[in-house]
């Protein structure tokens, strides 16, 4: 199959699919908020799963010092750079949505 044809297949798809809007342009960014939503869901779970687990935000987490204080211990390192990568992929995933609705509403 050809680029051509995917692109048109594509194009196919997004034309027959039950999104809201009626153009290709409008559905594609229902899409895309859609997926920012959807991770923004996951970044959150794993952010109050780690406030549960050490009963602090991320950023009191980091000023207590904590993974100097538990000793640079695997599990405390790994969840503070598991913590930081949700942290930072919620705002950004929120910029992003923001960005698209503001658009939107222009």
């Amino acid at each position: 199959m050809g680029e051509t044809s995917l692109l048109d297949r594509t194009r196919q798809l997004l034309e027959e699919a039950p999104l809201g809007g009626q153009d290709i342009h409008t559905k594609v960014r229902h899409l895309l908020i859609a997926e920012y939503l959807r991770r923004s869901g996951q970044y959150r779970r794993v952010d109050l799963s780690f406030r549960e687990k050490y009963g602090m935000t991320f950023e009191e987490f980091v000023a207590r010092r904590v993974v100097h204080k538990k000793e640079y211990t695997w599990d405390v390192e790994s969840d503070a750079m598991e913590w930081e990568t949700a942290v930072s992929g919620l705002t950004t995933m929120e910029r992003k949505v923001a960005e698209l609705q503001k658009e939107d509403r222009v």
